[in-house]
């Protein structure tokens, strides 16, 4: 079990050693095979992972890329976007969305977050198309704050969870504007869209989604790899040919393109762990649930949190998250971090600082207080270990740890206030 504390009895943010170990002879018979077939770009191993990929998004089409960046960018490009336009995003998410953003010539411009789900919020969303953009002569959306056309939204499925498609893609056909999923996180994950009266798959809503294979994700390659998934087969096309230097067919270059194909030993390890990715969706969901029932074994899930300063993931009944991470928040997070690590347990944080704060983006005149939502997440989230092989006495360790720290915490707290309320009296 990977280990990055050295500690023998630690517990891993992240567990990559275990599923690797257990699925080895599967694995190495990959190699082997493009070894003995010289097949390492392109060719039958990409377009059976594809052909699966694809199938298990309920999507027409899959293009498996070198990287979920550019996943990402290319599905900007393919779906319309063009330099010079402003695309709409959330600033809580990973600089790559708007890395990709801006790689296809547009300006990321940003909306906050629900404060409870982590995700864009609709409502916000509508406030930014109705309030802070306007229509040119030609009836194009206008972004007041750039004075670009505002072309393309792009909701973000963080931490496992998908965004409220219903209402941003009601919104975006109200507005004109191309909906490009970042599902980056979101493998497997399921929305119940009242729209279409079914559980509809991450990857599938949008005109065309991206995802990221980074050895992390709930489904990850041995490197670096991404997929787009459609159902339109021209964009599919479009893409294919982007990935590979603009190429319909070798040496004939319809367009000036990039080097974003996908090794053909990355699909084929892809390829195998894909069997497997609906049991570790179903662990970590079962994993999160757990987590659920021992933070609230003290009494109510609401009261324990108060207790003890701590918020715990939301998942809305139109939701099937799966847990790429498990985020709690807390205002004690900088001291539990600190418990959590001498006693062994890995954490992490996913953000600490909002995009639009970032020093890459000075120049698109933020400031803070902007985005109140994202800010405040980003100063109390804490990622708690979350991986299929998680056991029932390795998280019972780490809830007791963290539910021990911030009572304490809180008991100090509440003490320093009732002291500063004490001096204030006889200062009066």
């Amino acid at each position: 079990m990977s280990n990055s504390n050295g500690n023998s009895n630690g517990i891993p943010f992240l567990d990559l050693i275990t599923p690797h170990v257990e699925l080895e002879a599967e694995l190495t018979a990959v190699f082997h095979k493009a070894l003995r077939s010289a097949g390492f770009i392109g060719g039958a191993m990409v377009e059976d992972f594809e052909k699966e990929f694809a199938k298990f998004c309920s999507t027409s089409h899959a293009i498996a890329v070198s990287s979920g960046t550019d996943a990402l960018r290319f599905a900007l490009m393919a779906a319309g976007v063009k330099p010079g336009d402003a695309v709409v995003t959330v600033p809580h998410t990973f600089i790559a969305t708007t890395e990709a953003i801006s790689q296809a010539g547009a300006l990321p411009e940003f909306v906050d977050i629900d404060e409870r789900t982590y995700n864009l919020c609709p409502e916000k969303l509508e406030e930014f198309l109705e309030k802070k953009c306007t229509k040119d002569k030609s009836g194009k959306l206008i972004s007041r704050r750039s004075g670009r056309p505002v072309t393309a939204v792009v909701p973000v499925h963080l931490y496992g969870q998908m965004a409220d498609m219903d209402a941003i893609l009601k919104l975006a056909e109200k507005y004109g504007l191309v909906v490009i999923e970042d599902a980056c996180q979101a493998h497997g994950a399921e929305y119940f869209s009242k729209e279409n009266n079914r559980w509809m798959k991450a990857g599938s809503m949008g005109r065309a989604a991206a995802f990221s294979f980074y050895p992390g994700k709930n489904l990850g390659a041995c490197g670096e790899a991404g997929a787009v998934t459609t159902n339109d087969a021209a964009l599919a096309a479009n893409i294919k040919m982007v990935r590979d230097h603009g190429q319909a067919k070798k040496y004939y270059h319809d367009v000036e393109g990039y080097n974003g194909r996908l090794d053909a030993i990355q699909a084929g390890l892809l390829h195998v762990k894909l069997k497997h990715l609906a049991k570790w969706n179903a662990q970590r969901r079962e994993h999160a649930a757990e987590y659920g029932r021992l933070f609230a074994a003290a009494g109510e899930a609401e009261a324990a949190a108060g207790a003890t300063g701590i918020v715990l993931p939301y998942e809305p009944s139109w939701s099937k998250a799966v847990y790429h991470l498990y985020v709690i928040r807390t205002s004690y997070r900088d001291g539990l971090m600190e418990n959590l690590k001498q006693a062994g347990i890995g954490t992490g944080i996913h953000y600490p600082i909002p995009l639009h704060l970032q020093k890459a983006y000075t120049a698109l005149g933020y400031s803070r207080g902007d985005f109140p939502a994202s800010e405040k997440a980003a100063a109390e989230i804490v990622s708690l270990p979350m991986f299929p092989q998680l056991t029932a006495e390795q998280q019972a360790r780490v809830v007791q740890e963290t539910l021990d720290f911030t009572a304490k915490a809180g008991r100090k707290h509440a003490e320093r206030d009732e002291l500063s309320l004490a001096t204030a009296g006889r200062r009066a």
